[in-house]
């Protein structure tokens, strides 16, 4: 029996084209982001200043990395990110990564254990020969302002303001560093955030309930609307562990009554008041009273976060108490998200670019 003929080869237009020997080698940079709301990683190219290249690959789940003992759970965290970066690397063409960032809501105070066990398994599993591990405030400031000298609020269930002047100004710091405003959390400030304002509505409800002064029926009806009986609140609050969370789920209700109901108009211009001054002792270079701001070197101001989704009952009078407090210092949209931000400050440590204070604590380089 003969043996069957050859097959012809394949079509030249069917190949994959060989690799042009002259092209620069692309590399990839990793952003991963770990908050309350979950998990998100973006995959993109590094472009030759150090920002991203195109638009990113992405990947996000629901499921917050949990919180231990040792704080933000490395194990749990590494289980979600690893085999979606595979998956995300695989679509791009490529195996390995030049740098990753890692931001994460409480990494300050809570990254220990990612701090130990990072850096080796990202290693061996995606290879970057960068590493940075920041804090949540930190990749927010990026994803808003990239590397320019500025302070950036952030406010959502709760609020923190950062700032740096990247050693711009005189009398700074020749090596920048980071200035952060509260993020202390719903029991020690947060003073302006979701759950501080959500906080300050159910109260002036209860006071409405009680029969006392300052309280707001309106606020009142919405507490009963959204929660039942105001005797109850009490045994369905204290005892859930994601209080600031419920909290901050009323101050929306907040902002719906504050064009017809003063207390809770003026709940929202104390909030605006605490934005303000956060925004003000993180801001770089603050003009004296009298004085406005003038040239790029004085610094940009951005707000981001959901809290200011309510819109124009909350960020009118936060617009006016800046422009008292920051004269000449406009406040601008955020460019990107935290997201966003932990993929810009890995193409910048990719690329050698990176310009931020590494404090070692907000910011940390590997």
């Amino acid at each position: 029996m003969s043996a069957p003929d050859p097959q012809p080869a394949p079509p030249a237009a069917s190949r994959a084209p060989e690799p042009d020997p002259r092209a620069p080698a692309v590399h990839y940079a990793l952003g991963i982001d770990s908050g309350g709301s979950g998990v998100r990683i973006a995959l993109g190219p590094v472009g030759p200043r150090g920002a991203p290249a195109a638009e990113p690959l992405t990947w996000h789940s629901p499921t917050p990395a949990l919180v231990g003992e040792r704080g933000i759970d490395a194990a749990g965290l590494l289980g979600q990110v690893l085999p979606a970066a595979q998956r995300l690397l695989r679509q791009a063409g490529t195996e390995r990564v030049a740098a990753v960032c890692v931001g994460a809501a409480g990494m300050a105070s809570l990254g220990d254990d990612l701090r130990a066990h990072l850096p080796t398994a990202l290693a061996d599993a995606l290879g970057p020969r960068r590493l940075a591990l920041a804090a949540d405030g930190v990749t927010a400031y990026v994803g808003a302002l990239g590397q320019r000298p500025g302070a950036v609020v952030a406010a959502g269930t709760g609020m923190i303001a950062l700032g740096t002047g990247l050693g711009t100004g005189p009398g700074d710091d020749p090596h920048g560093g980071w200035r952060r405003v509260d993020g202390w959390g719903h029991l020690l400030g947060d003073c302006g955030g979701g759950a501080w304002i959500g906080r300050a509505g159910l109260e002036a409800a209860m006071r409405a309930h009680d029969g006392r002064a300052g309280g707001s029926q309106p606020l009142l009806s919405r507490l009963e609307a959204t929660f039942g009986p105001p005797e109850h609140l009490p045994g369905l609050l204290y005892p859930r562990s994601d209080r600031p969370a419920v909290l901050a789920s009323f101050a929306p209700e907040v902002g719906r009554c504050a064009a017809t109901d003063p207390v809770a108009a003026a709940i929202l211009h104390e909030a605006a008041d605490h934005i303000a001054r956060a925004a003000q002792a993180a801001f770089p270079h603050p003009p004296t009273t009298g004085q406005a701001a003038h040239g790029d070197d004085a610094g940009a101001l951005a707000l981001t976060g959901g809290l200011f989704r309510m819109g124009a009952p909350l960020v009118d009078p936060v617009r006016r108490e800046l422009a008292r407090r920051l004269p000449g210092v406009p406040a601008t949209e955020a460019a990107g998200d935290p997201l966003a931000g932990a993929l810009r400050v890995a193409s910048a440590l990719a690329a050698d670019a990176l310009r931020l204070p590494v404090d070692g604590e907000l910011l940390q380089v590997l």
